[in-house]
């Protein structure tokens, strides 16, 4: 049973792990880091390293998109950010690469992105992705998924991500028709990646959609601020744990068919990947660690795709720091610092050797202690 405290008379709420509360334990073999595998594939779709890339304008351009793809990953790109809004956002990136810690960061991200998204612009991006000779992936908000589907299914992606903050297979409108997620996927032929979600009921309710993958978490990271302005703050290592559960589950009741989950929220390291899919993940939605990289089209600046809310942003302004080296290095290495924050998928491999596993699924088995 899960540990549930009572932190008021009538008023009790379950323990939650974040991912710096664990840590991994070996087994009893360990294995030649040349022999460890760290492929997955999502529906037809191969992919070398478990990495997705987050879709905000800080990390994902079309280009670093492709970059993403050819090393492995999956790029992302947001089809309602600034390479929708402006036929070349190259002068409002290097703006906001500019920001300095006096500025009215929030604000300026805000002005930015009140320009319109612009349909033509939706399929020449898609257009620029496909030149790349990658897996094709964008990504819609739920609000304006049906406004934007005809357009995205019209240039032809691979991959739809439908992303919010919080996405629930339920939603309830007294204003307007809501996306029936179920019936929206079930009309398409390609692979639909939906979240994020934070436990069990949700993972599992969106899985019955139809979804071929479910993001766990929402993203938060040191400048996330969905905890201070909305009050929900996710205990990843928890939450990665109740979604497998989920699809243990989903998988008894369909007979067989596996949802892949991509974890999402307080991944910086290495080990926070190790970790994440330690803890049931498929992959990792990377957004802040790829801002470190040569090829991040922002030139190091950060920020989180909720931060530019027009009402209500979730998410601080980081001011660009120096580039630790090219998304090659950010991935593979070599490193030459020792805090896990380059050689990432170089650090996962050697994690999976030290344990004796061979590829990811079996990873998913690692056992797992708490270390306070």
């Amino acid at each position: 049973m899960r540990d549930v405290v009572e932190i008021g008379l009538g008023k009790t709420a379950q323990r939650g792990y974040h991912l710096d509360d664990i840590a991994i334990v070996p087994s009893r073999r360990t294995r030649d880091v040349d022999d460890v595998s760290t492929a997955w594939q999502l529906d037809a779709y191969q992919f070398g390293i478990p990495c997705v890339g987050h879709p905000s304008d800080a990390t994902m351009s079309p280009s670093s998109a492709v970059r993403l793809g050819q090393l492995g990953g999956l790029g992302v790109l947001n089809v309602e950010g600034l390479w929708t809004r402006y036929e070349n956002p190259a002068k409002v990136l290097e703006e906001l690469a500019g920001l300095d810690e006096e500025a009215r960061a929030t604000k300026r991200l805000q002005e930015v992105y009140a320009e319109p998204i612009r349909p033509d612009l939706i399929a020449e991006r898609v257009r620029e992705l496909r030149a790349g000779g990658g897996t094709v992936a964008v990504r819609v908000s739920p609000q304006h998924t049906l406004a934007l589907a005809p357009v995205i299914l019209d240039a032809g992606v691979d991959i739809l991500v439908i992303q919010g903050t919080i996405v629930s297979a339920e939603h309830v409108s007294t204003t307007e028709e809501p996306l029936n997620l179920k019936e929206f996927i079930a009309d398409l032929d390609l692979p639909v990646i939906v979240g994020g979600c934070t436990d069990y009921k949700t993972a599992l309710h969106l899985m019955r959609t139809g979804a071929a993958g479910v993001i766990v978490g929402i993203g938060g990271d040191d400048w996330s601020t969905t905890d201070s302005v909305l009050g929900i703050r996710v205990p990843m290592a928890t939450a990665i744990a109740d979604a497998a559960a989920a699809r243990r589950d989903y998988l008894d009741e369909t007979g067989g068919r596996y949802v892949h989950l991509i974890a999402d929220g307080d991944i910086q390291t290495s080990g926070d990947i190790a970790k994440a899919l330690g803890c049931g993940a498929d992959a990792v939605m990377l957004g802040e660690p790829l801002s470190l990289c040569e090829e991040a089209p922002a030139g190091g600046a950060w920020w989180h795709s909720a931060a530019s809310h027009p009402s209500l942003p979730r998410g601080a302004f980081e001011v660009a720091g120096e580039p630790l080296g090219g998304m090659e290095k950010l991935l593979f290495g070599p490193a030459d610092e020792p805090d896990g924050q380059l050689n990432l998928f170089g650090g996962l491999r050697r994690a999976m050797a030290k344990c004796g596993y061979r590829d990811l699924k079996e990873f998913q088995k690692v056992g797992l202690v708490l270390d306070h």
